[in-house]
């Protein structure tokens, strides 16, 4: 099979997550004996040089005015084109926000069979059986896509990004673009500058309404720099306007799967445990001892976050210190 991996970009560079796409481009290709080519947008090629260092030896760079738009539409059709181009069996994109809008469009383009979410990905007879978490994540659902083509995004911090060497070829890609393909367009965008990302963090510490108010986040950040993590919270903390929008771990925010999840003063509510149970290590502190976050917890510590946080900061200090 040739797989065409996306390479997701932000402000010219290769996000964590391209290089995610490439490892797990390369095991479909590798148990099929195939090939695989990535496609960035909005990279240069020097940009794009550091893909060579996991396994990529293949690359496209799109290029069309439209595409400085950021429009979903034009992007999906690009990835269209250059898939119909290559030959592409398999169109691989990262589960982020991006790829979640783009992948659906792409695969009505190309007809293709559709599986979002992957948490694992094999290759039975010419066909990609993909694993994904369902019902809130309390179960996983393996799926065969037998499609001639087929889309398939892949969860951040699943796929673990793996150091292959490589000799990278850049190649120029320019699609047949038009305003037609714009349907909305970005006309800026505002981020918070030296905060991680919760949805790439491979640590992240989150806080609930067990923090009692929005003065008291602070312990949050606290533990969150010391161990150099991102720092999430709950729906009902967001909806309280205590935190914004981006950090919001779960159904209706961010799906996340970090090695080490630290969830202080959340309680479990399903729709939490749906964004973020996937997690390697769960760490959870509530000082009610029948909250469902223990049950999927590696690691439990009942007591008030209040006072936990602070001493889990000292040992979290004493260690990093040495």
């Amino acid at each position: 099979m040739k797989v065409l991996a996306y390479l997701e970009v932000l402000d010219g560079a290769l996000k964590k997550t391209a290089f995610e796409t490439i490892t797990a481009a390369l095991s479909v290709a590798s148990a099929s004996g195939g090939s695989v080519v990535g496609i960035a947008i909005g990279a240069s090629a020097d940009a794009v040089k550091a893909a060579a260092d996991y396994g990529l030896a293949d690359c496209l760079i799109a290029k069309h005015d439209i595409l400085a738009k950021q429009s979903a539409s034009a992007v999906a059709e690009t990835l269209a084109q250059a898939a119909k181009a290559e030959n592409a069996d398999v169109v691989l994109l990262p589960a982020s926000s991006t790829g979640k809008e783009i992948a659906p469009r792409l695969a009505i383009k190309l007809e293709a069979g559709y599986a979002p979410d992957s948490v694992a990905l094999a290759v039975e007879g010419g066909n990609v059986s993909v694993t994904r978490p369902v019902y809130a994540g309390k179960a996983r659902l393996t799926v065969k896509i037998t499609t001639a083509k087929k889309v398939i995004t892949i969860r951040p911090n699943v796929f673990t990004a793996k150091k292959v060497a490589a000799t990278l070829a850049t190649r120029d890609f320019a699609p047949s673009l038009s305003d037609s393909h714009v349907k909305a367009s970005v006309s800026s965008v505002s981020r918070n500058q030296g905060k991680l990302d919760v949805a790439e963090a491979d640590i992240i510490v989150s806080g609930g309404r067990g923090l009692k108010g929005p003065e008291n986040f602070h312990l949050v950040e606290t533990l969150a720099g010391t161990l150099g993590a991102a720092v999430g919270a709950s729906r009902a903390v967001v909806d309280a306007g205590w935190r914004p929008h981006g950090e919001q771990v779960g159904q209706t925010g961010k799906t996340v799967s970090p090695t080490l999840y630290v969830a202080a003063g959340i309680s479990g509510a399903v729709q939490h445990l749906a964004g973020m149970s996937s997690s390697k290590v769960i760490v959870a502190i509530n000082k009610d001892k029948d909250a469902p976050i223990f049950q999927i917890a590696d690691y439990g510590i009942i007591g008030d976050a209040l006072e936990v946080l602070p001493k889990l900061t000292e040992k979290a200090k004493a260690i990093v210190q040495r």
